[in-house]
């Protein structure tokens, strides 16, 4: 059966559309057992009342939505920030919806789209299961900063801007061992993870092994589910978890500037300094990590030109400009304080 409707149900329960409609409105004049058999139905078979019909006199359903996977992870703000405005520019109204950890989000979506009658979607962020889920969108969709493009899906039915995570995380990997580093920790995501975290720790190994050193499992410290994603407190945490191992590492990279900041908290409260004894590297290029001390070597991605690039080809698309397309954004190394050079260690030996 395609697209579920009002009727449909009606049918399946051998009752009268208006009698459906009096159990999803909670009207008083149905009797309990109907209302819970059409209830059942609907449930079984993943229907969403169109609510919007009442309001078309109201508005010409111009609207925007953005889903947001990971609202605690700061990277976003900005982006959504240009990602509003953009959006306001072209006479729409944006419907943002923050997506938790074990939420889907293409089913938010598809109760979007009948709730609001959207006329595109952008996920930002995220991790989809199922090809067949998102090839029943049937309005303009964008991944904004999705690692993992979903697997068997033809490019032809949406468009994507990301980074090349794995390459950028080899980058910073490979950056560190050219300052000398050996034993070098990951704090990356959770292990179920197969988005940006699958993505940028397959960097990090990729880039041991090209150098011959040899991976340990116990320097790779996977975020815990039941504290928010990216944060400083995963960081402060893992960190932790790795200085009570009493497990040899002379540096840290941290998939988000975010843990990074957790981790060198981490390390100054048992007494180690940063960089003079561990360096730790970040992800994301935060401004807040040039405020911190040391100021966070990180791997800047380009979240305003991303957020740009994000509307312009979504609007495109919606207004039959562009068909869709793939924009790979580079990223760039910064280097600040919290990474102690080759050079440094260097001199201290002499």
């Amino acid at each position: 059966m395609g697209e579920i409707t009002i009727k449909d149900i009606a049918r399946l329960c051998n009752v009268g559309v208006s009698t459906v409609s009096r159990a999803i409105n909670n009207h008083p004049d149905i009797t309990a057992e109907t209302k819970q058999r059409i209830m059942d139905t609907i449930q079984e078979y993943g229907y969403v009342p169109n609510n919007s019909a009442r309001n078309l006199k109201r508005t010409d359903a111009k609207c925007i939505a953005i889903l947001v996977k990971g609202m605690t992870n700061p990277f976003f703000a900005d982006m959504i920030q240009v990602m509003e405005e953009c959006i306001q520019k072209k006479k729409y109204a944006m419907v943002m919806r923050h997506v938790e950890f074990d939420e889907d989000e293409v089913d938010i979506a598809l109760e979007l789209i009948k709730e609001k009658r959207l006329r595109g979607i952008v996920f930002l962020g995220g991790y989809f299961h199922s090809n067949e889920k998102l090839e029943k969108i049937q309005v303009p969709f964008i991944l904004s900063t999705v690692g993992c493009p979903p697997e068997n899906m033809s490019r032809n039915l949406y468009s994507s801007i990301s980074v090349d995570d794995c390459k950028e995380s080899y980058r910073m990997t490979e950056y560190l061992i050219c300052q000398g580093k050996r034993r070098i920790a990951i704090l990356t995501a959770t292990e179920e993870d197969g988005s940006i975290g699958s993505m940028r720790l397959q960097g990090y190994r990729n880039a041991l092994a090209a150098y011959g050193i040899e991976e340990r499992p116990a320097l790779i410290r996977y975020m815990h589910s039941g504290r928010a994603e990216y944060s400083m407190e995963n960081g402060y945490s893992l960190t932790q978890e790795l200085i009570n191992l009493n497990e040899e590492f002379d540096a840290i990279f941290a998939i988000s500037d975010v843990m990074a900041i957790g981790a060198c908290r981490a390390l100054h409260d048992s007494g180690i300094r940063v960089p003079e004894d561990i360096s730790v590297a970040g992800f994301d290029g935060l401004t807040m990590g040039d405020y911190f001390i040391p100021a966070i070597t990180t791997m800047r991605q380009p979240a305003v030109e991303m957020a740009h690039a994000t509307m312009e080809q979504l609007f495109a698309v919606i207004g039959g400009k562009k068909e869709h397309q793939h924009i790979v954004f580079e990223a760039q190394l910064l280097e600040k304080e919290s990474v102690k050079k080759a050079l440094e260690r260097i001199a201290e030996m002499e």
